[in-house]
């Protein structure tokens, strides 16, 4: 009892709050501190979000998520080049520049996340009531960056500013509603893009009269085509911003919203080790004299002709699990993995026997009896020599069909698996290839993601060449395709790559359609005569640099196109799972769970209804689907 009267009670909180920080700011190596607020986020590894006492009092709570979540939004929205390349010489300007960034980023979230504004919201109303806002009597005392940042806020996100701060905001409201006004409406037309949003903040200053202290504007050229929008539709998805980085966040509002709420150890360890937004790779202005461009490659085959890709050079294909870990890490992946294991050992092996026991009497030897030749039926012995005349009986053994299959299972290994999702299908796919080898049936284990967030050297190649060609320029980012365990490698040689899917930096992006094609080109190598492909996916193809660049279904057209051809064709069986998200609308034969507990389950029956569907058919129609 002395140790639970000991316990910190403030320990829960802490952790959930340190694992929500991280998710939210796509980074791994994020550390709060609880300890005192040594002022604003300085866009290191390391955050102030003051003192929570034992108590947990509300107030305490609530300023300790607000800093956590303003650090973590200037983490994953701020780009400290793009930022610095129109940083003002005037202090004054500077000042305003710096604070209309700040407020752009946690508009950002407060657009996305109620929870998230509610927690600004907080720390706002607390540096009012400490600095005194409400007392401020004139514009001498108000300083105009923070009024302009407030008043973007507000116009952003929709909510009324705290009584402190609104003060300050009112004794601006004339220059702020007035000249100002049309250079704010610009703003926050541009928030999902900090280069468009930076240009519109100069042309703000110049309407507050700073224009003096602007400096030389780095870029004099005008814009690029791309970036004046050619319709309506164009206008709307740029003043939308960067709202659609938010769909796979939503989830953590909750763990902020509610610091008592328990925290599963599996999602608090996958939080910990997520890597996200801290690889992104910073855009540099065009280099001047730059090379000619190489004309964007189409993609082979598989999603139609308008289906480009900017450049292959830093693709990693086929790349071995093993080749992205060191050898000691990958053992620990691998041991942690058994020990998540563990709990689900029983329901996971019940449903992996059942599928044995169903394949093992599938494949049981079967005969044809009463034949001319073959094997001596020595069942029908006894009625020879009780009647000499009778002739003898022979027996054929009927051929096993699914000796002859191989199974290649292909995860999603996108940020948004991250947690107990890529838990359990790490889970899954080493039980079932354990299960699938004992009954002669070869298994491959695939993934697919992206070597960096928001482009990599991809993006930053086109970026040097002058973002050329400058509308639908095709794939911007270096895809990365992982062997898990290649068909022909026994699971005991395999076994400890499947940890891999655990280790921090791994999850990313998401560009399915040519991941299904790698995966079907794998398969139609292989001299099995039955090839079976099941696809694990949590959601639709997503890169932001592919999307931003092109149009915003360019990504899903291009699978639905793979998925059309690879069905069309008929020598791979093409199976999907997909975990709370609808991929009946993709896949023909496809089925959705609710929740990644069910992924087991799903992978088995989906597994026999297809060899009972092979089982049932007439022989003429399996020669004809080559089986």
């Amino acid at each position: 009892m002395a140790s639970i009267r000991t316990r910190d009670p403030t320990k829960p909180f802490r952790e959930a709050l340190q694992s929500a920080t991280r998710a939210l700011a796509l980074e791994p190596e994020l550390e709060l501190n609880f300890g005192g607020v040594e002022g604003p986020f300085d866009g290191g590894m390391k955050a102030g979000v003051g003192a929570v006492g034992r108590a947990l009092k509300p107030e305490e709570v609530a300023l300790a998520r607000g800093r956590a979540d303003a650090a973590a939004l200037r983490l994953r929205f701020h780009d400290a080049g793009k930022h610095q390349h129109r940083l003002p010489q005037g202090e004054k300007a500077r000042e305003i520049y710096e604070a209309l960034e700040s407020a752009r980023v946690e508009a950002l979230g407060g657009r996305a996340l109620p929870g998230v504004a509610d927690n600004l919201d907080a720390v706002l109303a607390e540096d009012a009531r400490r600095k005194g806002w409400s007392e401020f009597t004139s514009q001498g005392d108000a300083p105009l960056e923070r009024a302009a940042a407030l008043a973007l806020r507000a116009r952003a996100t929709g909510r009324d500013l705290p009584p402190g701060a609104r003060k300050v905001y009112d004794l601006w409201r004339e220059v702020l509603e007035g000249p100002a006004a049309g250079g704010l409406d610009r703003l926050i037309a541009k928030l999902g893009d900090q280069e468009a949003f930076a240009r519109e903040s100069w042309r703000l200053l110049k309407d507050l009269g700073l224009e003096d202290q602007l400096g030389p504007d780095p870029d004099p050229e005008p814009e690029e085509p791309q970036e004046q929008p050619d319709s309506a539709e164009d206008s709307e998805a740029q003043e939308r911003g960067g709202e659609s980085d938010w769909s796979e966040q939503e989830e953590f509002d909750d763990v902020l919203a509610d610091p008592d709420a328990p925290e599963d150890s599996t999602a608090t360890l996958s939080a910990e080790m997520e890597p996200e937004g801290g690889d992104e790779r910073r855009e540099a202005p065009p280099r001047e004299g730059a090379p000619p461009r190489q004309p964007p490659t189409e993609a082979q085959g598989s999603g139609g002709p308008e289906y480009k890709i900017f450049t292959r050079e830093f693709d990693e294909m086929d790349k071995p699990a093993a080749e992205l870990c060191e050898p000691d890490e990958l053992e620990r992946l691998r041991a942690f993995l058994d020990k998540q294991l563990e709990p689900l050992k029983g329901a996971v092996g019940r449903l992996a026997n059942r599928l044995q026991r169903f394949l093992m009497a599938q494949q049981n030897r079967a005969w044809e009896f009463d034949r001319e030749e073959g094997m001596l039926d020595a069942g029908r012995l006894a009625r020879i020599v009780a009647t000499p005349t009778t002739p003898l009986s022979f027996k054929i053994e009927k051929d096993t069909r699914f000796r002859d299959t191989v199974v290649t299972l292909l995860i999603d290994n996108s940020g948004s698996m991250r947690g107990r999702p890529i838990t359990i299908a790490a889970i899954s796919a080493d039980v079932l290839a354990r299960t699938l080898e004992r009954c002669k049936v070869k298994v491959e284990i695939l993934g697919f993601t992206t070597v960096a967030w928001k482009g990599g050297r991809s993006k930053e190649k086109w970026i040097e060449e002058g973002k050329l060609p400058a509308r639908n320029p095709g794939r911007l980012n270096d895809l990365r395709h992982i062997v898990y365990k290649s068909a022909d490698e026994p699971w005991r040689r395999a076994r400890r790559n499947l940890g891999l899917m655990l280790r921090e930096g791994l999850l990313k992006e998401n560009i399915d359609g040519e991941a299904l094609e790698w995966a079907a080109q794998r398969l139609r190598r292989r001299p099995e005569q039955r090839r079976i492909l099941m696809v694990i996916s949590d959601g639709a193809p997503v890169d932001d640099s592919t999307l931003s660049a092109n149009s915003q279904n360019y990504l899903e057209q291009h699978l639905r196109g793979v998925i059309r051809r690879i069905e069309r064709e008929n020598a791979v069986e093409l199976v999907a799972i997909g975990i709370n998200h609808d991929v009946t609308r993709y896949y023909r034969r496809a089925v959705t769970i609710t929740d990644a507990e069910q992924l087991g389950g799903a992978l088995t029956e989906k597994l026999a209804e297809l060899f009972r569907a092979e089982d049932s058919m007439p022989a003429a129609r399996r020669r004809r689907a080559g089986m």
